[in-house]
């Protein structure tokens, strides 16, 4: 699978540094938004989380953002999840191009979250470990 660097704009909009912002970069990058936009509205999402046993805090656009918290963003967005994997099925689909539909997708993988746009990744770095990563299951505009 091909890769292209994209930080979904996060220099431009003045961040600096290393960040866990993998779920704000691939929003931006796959919706098109500009990535304060983004940030301000995972921000806006986990100020209702309620906090939990398992949980260490609540979401943040700039350290990570649990599940529940992307799908209440994303939905709100107007995209849909497909998933991939089910409890005790194993990996079926893997993070390359011809195992994913074509067009803007955000795609979970195992503590990751990238955006592949027509079968190419955009991200800060090479996730796909040479096609054999899992994909958990992915958001595509509904």
């Amino acid at each position: 699978m091909n890769f292209t660097y994209n930080d979904g704009g996060r220099v431009a909009a003045g961040y600096k540094g290393n960040a866990g912002d993998c779920v704000t970069r691939s929003i931006a990058i796959a919706t098109g938004l500009p990535y304060q936009h983004i940030y301000d509205l995972v921000n806006d999402a986990g100020k209702s989380e309620r906090r939990g046993a398992r949980k260490r805090g609540k979401s943040n656009a700039r350290t990570g953002v649990y599940k529940t918290t992307i799908r209440r963003v994303l939905e709100s967005l107007g995209w849909k999840w497909t998933p991939t994997m089910q409890i005790g099925s194993g990996c079926t689909v893997h993070l390359r191009a011809d195992e994913l539909p074509s067009g803007r997708l955000i795609v979970s993988v195992s503590k990751h979250t990238t955006a592949v746009i027509d079968g190419v990744i955009h991200d800060t770095h090479d996730p796909s470990r040479n096609g054999t990563r899992c994909v958990y299951g992915y958001w595509q505009r509904g």
